[in-house]
């Protein structure tokens, strides 16, 4: 590849591409919530509003902001330069770190936003964690359920959209984009990089592949598995998951197969 570069540019070879950036990024950039907060549990350089209550055990860092009407609840930790809006809850024991979050969100109990997702690179010593450097954005009036996780992205930012309601115990990866009104039942799993439009709905134990495009008013039926793009409005269930009437028809049929009518 060296041909194609051109003259009077340095050339970096290595058989770990992927590895060698992950080097040189993470000796430029940080994440903040890796740097001691010091001894204070409420950082003197936080600013919380007069109108924000802030709940005993709770910590947060240097440079988060919260504001008014906000509650943070017993033992949360909201990281170093996290900003919340207005009238928003966050429950006991969940984590916020390097995250946006708008007015009126609601996060319960024990859910954990900006944590790093599940990427992994190869390196000279085998797996590694891929570093992660994008944010959490959560827009105003989302819901995130109790126990719950949002990756942040590792260079784009991970978004739940406005009035986004997701349940309890759901994975939401690295760099994914859930739109405008998206409702994600519990144990719901999304991977990374998935692109969610407004308005569709997710039943309950739904997983969709990695890059995924799903267009907006989908729905998608309980248990399903998706691994590849659908057209807005469709409504599809199953694992591989397809249109729902073909796959009510294999249901119907597989069902008929392994219940034969007794002949007489």
């Amino acid at each position: 590849m060296k041909g194609f570069v051109p003259e009077g540019v340095a050339v970096l070879e290595t058989s770990f591409p992927r590895h060698a950036h992950s080097v040189v990024a993470s000796a430029l950039f940080r994440p903040r919530h890796f740097e001691a907060y010091g001894v204070e549990p409420i950082s003197s350089l936080a600013q919380i509003h007069p109108g924000a209550l802030v709940q005993p055990g709770a910590v947060i860092g240097p440079g988060a902001a919260i504001g008014e009407g906000t509650v943070i609840g017993s033992n949360a930790v909201i990281g170093a330069g996290v900003q919340i809006g207005r009238n928003t809850s966050i429950g006991a024991n969940a984590s916020v770190h390097c995250a946006l979050l708008g007015d009126h969100v609601t996060v319960l109990a024990g859910a954990r936003i900006g944590e790093t997702g599940f990427g992994v690179l190869v390196g000279p010593n085998g797996a590694e964690d891929a570093p992660h450097f994008g944010r959490v954005i959560i827009q105003d009036h989302a819901t995130l359920g109790a126990n719950s996780c949002v990756d942040r992205g590792v260079f784009e930012d991970t978004i739940i959209g406005e009035r986004t309601k997701i349940d309890n115990l759901c994975q939401i990866a690295h760099n994914v984009v859930l739109g405008r009104g998206v409702i994600v039942a519990a144990f719901g799993g999304i991977s990374g990089s998935v692109r969610v439009g407004d308005g569709s709905m997710l039943g309950g134990r739904v997983g969709i592949a990695d890059h995924v495009q799903v267009g907006e008013r989908v729905s998608l039926a309980a248990s399903a598995g998706l691994f590849r793009d659908i057209e807005s409005g469709e409504t599809w269930g199953g694992t591989p998951a397809k249109p729902i009437r073909q796959w009510m028809r294999e249901v119907a049929w597989l069902q008929k197969q392994a219940n034969p009518k007794k002949s007489g």
